[in-house]
């Protein structure tokens, strides 16, 4: 199981989300899941203990103790926030699954070959329900992972421990593509399958990931431009933001904006 790095004295709980998978079969969704949890304090016990995200996703959602709860009532949440990862308040890890760590005040992360690996919002003022959420990506050296990197919304689990999600995924490579995904009870599929952007950057030049949220309608952008757009029909509504990676490329994320 995944431990944590402690970064500072705090009774929150956040997630790691480890994803293992072959990446020749990514696409057809057989992933193994293995999600572990962890105080960021130095402690790693009762991890059981912790409660996750109804199921029924349908329904209103419960958060886990020691979060508010969240359910489809957006005045709850600030029209506007923001993270630029000067302060360490989502997790790090270093395990079989890869490495999460800050540095120069961007959140990094790296997942082994042949693998991938994501990490959910710390807390539910990260939430994305009605929301336009921003953030910039870009690979330290300029290699592009083959199952990309990007933006995630609407993250949850189930009872079960399984992610549930959307995500933009890209490639910035010689002829940048992008990919939009989802998670539905652990499985990964891909809505649009990779696609050709002239919008995206490539190489080490960072990328603004957009994903724009009005009910079930999901609209994607990369640098401002329009990509694409899909329909909630996993009916999902409510969530945190997360972030993906895969293989061994070192991504960094930057000047995450959630806005309403």
């Amino acid at each position: 199981m995944p431990t944590a790095a402690p970064q500072k004295k705090s009774n929150a709980i956040w997630w790691v989300l480890g994803g293992l998978a072959a990446l020749g079969i990514i696409g057809v969704g057989l992933v193994v899941m293995v999600i572990a949890w962890a105080s960021m304090t130095a402690t790693n016990t009762n991890r059981d203990n912790v409660n996750v995200r109804n199921e029924n996703r349908n329904s209103n959602v419960e958060a886990n103790a020691n979060a508010s709860n969240t359910n489809s009532n957006t005045s709850s949440l600030p029209s506007s926030f923001s993270d630029d990862f000067s302060e360490q308040n989502w997790g790090t890890t270093d395990s079989t699954y890869g490495r999460i760590w800050y540095a120069d005040d961007e959140y990094h992360m790296s997942s082994k070959d042949r693998t991938y690996i994501v990490m959910y919002a710390p807390s539910e003022k990260y939430g994305t329900e009605n929301a336009n959420v921003k953030v910039t990506a870009r690979s330290v050296d300029g290699t592009v992972p083959s199952s990309g990197f990007g933006l995630m919304v609407h993250c949850a689990q189930t009872k079960a421990k399984q992610l549930e999600d959307y995500a933009l995924l890209i490639y910035p490579g010689d002829e940048p593509e992008y990919e939009v995904i989802m998670h539905q009870k652990g499985t990964q599929t891909s809505l649009v399958p990779k696609t050709p952007s002239s919008a995206i950057h490539s190489g080490t030049t960072p990328n603004e990931l957009e994903i724009r949220i009005k009910g079930t309608d999901l609209s994607f952008y990369v640098n401002g431009q329009y990509l694409t757009r899909i329909t909630d029909t996993a009916n999902y509504k409510v969530g945190r933001v997360g972030f993906y990676t895969s293989d061994v490329t070192e991504v960094a994320f930057d000047n995450l904006e959630i806005t309403r």
